[in-house]
């Protein structure tokens, strides 16, 4: 059933669990749609827009769409992009177990480029008669160009109404202890089924330009802090993981070291095996199955390198709805009473 449709209690309280995107199918039209909302966004491109616009209406929306239709294809599953699938399951997921520890609460799945949008999943719950919403963004890391960039959106859409619901934000839960034992979980599970750890554990965050951090992104020092936080929760030394940063666009310089070439470097220096993970997805996705599990996992072999294992994203596990169940009943404290049933 579309959670949308479902009844609710009108005065309630909801969550939107937000998402980057994705394009509706693997197509180039698909691809030209969404990338033109993407790369249009000024939170991800803070290049002037008289001089980016032309740029990407008249070269990128030309070239990239096709391009990128094929990487899309390669990853794409029965039930669509893998992305949409993991975000909805884990709407539904959390749903459960908010109402399981007393709190009824709706929680509809929205996608700050492509669909379902923010302002329809938004308006879908004031027509609910939902009165309080708590925005979550599925970004455990604070940046403006992903978290800011929901506010703004979110923002937009209150512009547009007269009325519209309370609404609570959640900034970054890079150091929550929940989240941080989920992603030990995972690398324990995977080592596991391994047969124990490779010579090297990579955390792949995905990257942004250096000059966002020097004008007060904290995204950088919060990987950091995950990263340091997660070998520590594993046992390993500083000799045993690796931090890196992934999806560079364009020439600008970002944050480093970037992700294939250290992978290259790792093999040339004669690393046979390594672990690859990317803490910073809450769902596998384009980033993490495209890029790290076939173009990463290519270059780190034809360097030298003899086995790559890829570390799935925390998707449906229990470990990670537990930890984005804890991060919401903090932010929705006063809202939500189990012992009256979930209501005020």
């Amino acid at each position: 059933m579309d959670p949308r449709k479902e009844p609710f209690p009108a005065q309630g309280t909801a969550i939107l669990l937000c998402n980057l995107g994705t394009p509706d199918a693997p197509t180039a039209p698909a691809l030209r749609r969404y990338l033109a909302q993407f790369l249009a966004d000024p939170r991800v491109v803070e290049i002037p827009r008289a001089l980016w616009l032309p740029i990407l209406h008249g070269i990128i929306l030309r070239t990239r769409p096709a391009q990128s239709a094929a990487k899309y294809a390669s990853i794409w599953t029965p039930d669509g992009s893998p992305l949409a699938v993991w975000t909805t399951k884990q709407a539904v997921m959390l749903r459960g177990w908010l109402g399981e520890a007393g709190h009824q609460v709706q929680v509809l799945p929205a996608m700050r480029y492509g669909r379902p949008a923010i302002a329809e999943q938004l308006q879908a719950l004031q027509d609910q008669g939902i009165r309080r919403v708590l925005v979550l963004p599925l970004y455990p890391q604070y940046s403006a160009t992903t978290t800011a960039s929901v506010v703004d959106d979110v923002a937009a859409w209150t512009r547009r109404s007269r009325h519209f619901p309370e609404l609570r934000f959640v900034n970054d839960y890079h150091d929550h202890p929940d989240y941080i034992a989920a992603l030990a979980q995972s690398v324990r599970a995977h080592w596991q089924r391994e047969g124990g750890p490779a010579e090297q554990l990579v955390m792949s965050f995905h990257g942004i330009p250096e000059r966002n951090v020097r004008l007060g992104d904290p995204y950088a020092e919060q990987c950091r802090t995950t990263a340091r936080l997660l070998a520590e929760a594993l046992g390993l030394t500083p000799a045993q993981w690796q931090l890196t940063f992934q999806s560079r666009f364009g020439k600008a310089k970002w944050l480093e070291p970037y992700t294939e070439p250290r992978l290259v470097a790792l093999a040339r220096a004669g690393t046979r095996r390594v672990d690859v993970m990317c803490p910073g997805f809450a769902a596998d996705c384009l980033e993490t199955l495209e890029e790290i599990n076939q173009e990463a996992r290519e270059a780190f072999l034809h360097a030298g390198g003899q086995e790559f294992r890829y570390i799935p994203c925390l998707n449906d596990s229990p470990a990670w709805i537990t930890a984005l169940g804890r991060i919401a009943q903090q932010h929705l404290a006063g809202w939500t009473d189990p012992a009256a049933g979930g209501q005020p």
